[in-house]
């Protein structure tokens, strides 16, 4: 199977958007994150003109704007169904809003009837394949700590201020 890749140029710096077939997209990374293109394989050319490109460079002209996108994307999530059902859950974060880990957890159990932690929540949030659009980075831990964002916690950061998300007791931890 062949991929597709186009660039796109943000203010937190360039970002890669794949999509498998033309019809939906598999992976949007900031340049430099953890598990750049973890889902894109090796067998990929870069193609602007794809629709599905012109729709992800609208919604992300839109977002960086500061607005709330209400362009619905195809989205093609590649991963176990842990994974999904959890980057499922981050779509449903609304726009400047935050979670926490443990409320993932909860709602996951809630929806499946299987136990998670919030350890395991957070291994697939951060691995979370479509950076922004699927919004890991409203996710934060249990008493406001800004972690596990793949992308760095400067561009965590960022992205909730870009948000007006209330910073109001998050924190950067400490790591020894």
């Amino acid at each position: 199977m062949s991929c597709y890749i186009s660039k796109y140029k943000s203010p937190l710096g360039k970002i890669t958007m794949a999509s498998d077939n033309g019809e939906g997209i598999i992976g949007l990374w900031i340049e430099g994150q953890k598990y750049f293109a973890s889902t894109l394989g090796d067998d990929f050319s870069e193609n602007k003109d794809l629709e599905v490109f012109h729709k992800t460079n609208e919604w992300l002209d839109s977002y960086f704007a500061g607005k709330d996108p209400q362009l619905t994307l195809p989205l093609i999530l590649k991963g176990s169904e842990f994974r999904k059902k959890i980057w499922e859950a981050l779509l449903d974060i609304p726009y400047g809003k935050l979670t926490t880990y443990s409320e993932i957890a909860k709602n996951y159990e809630k929806l499946t009837g299987k136990k998670t932690s919030p350890r395991a929540v957070g291994g697939a949030v951060g691995h979370n394949p479509i950076s922004i659009i699927i919004p890991c980075h409203r996710v934060v831990g249990a008493k406001g700590s800004l972690t596990g964002y793949a992308g760095g916690i400067d561009k965590k950061t960022w992205l909730l201020e870009h948000e007006n998300a209330s910073m109001e007791g998050l924190f950067v931890p400490i790591v020894n």
